[in-house]
């Protein structure tokens, strides 16, 4: 719970883990600073307006990721930063301006700034299991996941995965620049996630559900691992708030079917068909070992697949995005 009201800052708030993020603040008793690139965009803000809480403890700033010193006026004053902001995409045409600059360079800007506000005490950063799994052109079964394996940038480029490249060198240089200059630094890296969504737009995780729904079609790998937006959320403020977190947190789920999928979907949808089953029973699950005890020991309980998905569903179709 929070302490006496403290302030913390939240980067890209309007965003899907961010939204939640500032609710779960909020919630907690925290005053929190959230930075979106428009504060008069209503689309993206009224959504953190309405949360519990924002009327009293909720301050929405300008800032762009590219601009030096324009997120010095949000964390000024505030106990913590939980750094989320970073663009989110498969498809570019310019992967380094769209993708690889903003979260290189947006993330050495908040980090630049955190270590000229003396009240900053440590940096929460949402990296991603894309920062994580690229390390051998081919993961086997055999293969063990935890938290000292990287990406290597070089199999990402050339297997055109971007988003990996982005994420990969933003975090690497995150962990360069707080050695260097002595900042707490803590990072969660969460897999495909999935859950309920605050804001009223599909973002890219959510869409993939969404795309199942109405073009019928297989836009989900046969196998996934999917973990709950609620639990990520759970695990950034838990990170700030036990003092002996340090390091990287994978936090990611079981493997996850298509067929898994549909079942769920079926209970919405009982027309849909995902899968051709014979196509299906072909399958060959793609495993490989994830470690999640050290996300664990933060006191994250994992939220069961099919109440994820099925919050999913209901939640689409609640913001009529479906």
């Amino acid at each position: 719970m929070a302490d006496g009201g403290k302030m913390v800052c939240v980067t890209g708030a309007s965003g899907y883990i961010a939204s939640w993020i500032v609710k779960l603040l909020l919630r907690c008793g925290y005053t929190v600073r959230a930075t979106v690139r428009d504060p008069r965009d209503a689309k993206k803000t009224e959504h953190l307006l309405a949360l519990d809480g924002a009327k009293e403890r909720l301050k929405l700033f300008k800032a762009d990721l590219l601009a030096e010193g324009s997120f010095e006026q949000a964390i000024e004053g505030c106990d913590a930063v939980f750094h989320t902001a970073s663009p989110v995409s498969l498809t570019v045409t310019d992967h380094q301006t769209e993708l690889i600059d903003p979260a290189v360079k947006g993330t050495l800007n908040v980090l630049g700034t955190c270590t000229k506000v003396a009240s900053v005490k440590r940096v929460i950063l949402t990296s991603s299991m894309a920062s994580v799994l690229f390390h051998v052109p081919h993961l086997g079964p055999n293969d063990s996941i935890d938290e000292s394996c990287f990406s290597d940038p070089i199999i990402c480029a050339d297997k055109k995965l971007w988003y990996a490249v982005s994420k990969t060198l933003a975090e690497v240089e995150a962990w360069r620049f707080a050695k260097e200059k002595g900042i707490d630094l803590v990072v969660i890296n969460p897999g495909l996630v999935l859950g309920p969504l605050l804001q009223p737009t599909l973002n890219y995780s959510v869409s993939l559900i969404a795309g199942l729904i109405k073009d019928k079609n297989d836009s989900v790998n046969k196998n996934s691992r999917l973990v709950d937006v609620r639990d990520v959320a759970l695990a950034h403020v838990k990170a700030y708030e036990t003092p002996s977190a340090n390091g990287r947190y994978i936090i990611d789920g079981p493997i996850v079917t298509i067929n898994d999928i549909e079942k769920v979907l079926h209970e919405f949808y009982p027309d849909l068909n995902l899968v051709d089953k014979n196509e299906a029973s072909e399958i060959i699950p793609v495993i490989y070992k994830l470690s999640v005890e050290k996300v664990k020991s933060l006191g994250i309980e994992f939220t069961p697949t099919e109440v994820t998905l099925r919050d999913t569903v209901l939640s689409l179709k609640e913001k009529c995005l479906v």
